[in-house]
């Protein structure tokens, strides 16, 4: 039986494997960063290299430079559940996190996260979350900041503050 990258990192005790190690993670999101429901805070960073030669602006990016993408996953302690790293700089981090394992693997709802759940002392039921910043699409499982112009209720900003803060870790 052939090992995946997910396997070896369960191994080590880093990736989740189930529903129970989900639910660590996310309480600890909500009891540092009061951001309940989130599994864990996704970014990229440009890392800046000597492109190959002939590869013309294949690994130029929008920053300027050449470069490739390392993407992280975080867990709400700093400590790194995942990363990807490889793709031309060119690509960003939304379409870098679409070309991962991970997000066919979120997509494909086969990463044991538990069902929408209520949150403690309201009436709302909330699905568990990733969140990362405005470059990533929207999605049920994947939240993103307001964007300034749609920041017109307290409840929005408050919303963005506390995003912010969980997802300063990455």
């Amino acid at each position: 039986m052939a090992s995946t990258d997910d396997d070896a990192l369960a191994l080590l005790g880093l990736f989740p494997r189930l529903e129970q190690d989900w639910r660590t993670i996310f309480q600890s999101f909500d009891e540092l960063w009061n951001f309940p429901h989130c599994l864990g805070a996704i970014d990229g960073k440009h890392v800046r290299i000597v492109p190959p030669s002939g590869s013309g602006s294949y690994y130029y990016n929008y920053k300027g430079f050449h470069s490739m993408v390392l993407l992280a996953f975080v867990y709400a302690n700093y400590r790194i559940l995942k990363c990807d790293f490889g793709t031309n700089g060119r690509v960003s981090d939304g379409g870098v996190l679409q070309n991962t394992k991970f997000f066919e693997k979120l997509q494909n709802n086969l990463l044991k996260i538990p069902v929408e759940e209520t949150i403690p002392n309201t009436y709302r039921r909330l699905p568990y979350v990733f969140i990362g910043d405005d470059a990533f699409p929207l999605r049920v499982d994947l939240m993103k900041p307001f964007r300034q112009a749609a920041l017109t209720s307290r409840e929005k900003k408050i919303y963005n503050y506390r995003l912010s803060r969980a997802r300063r870790i990455v």
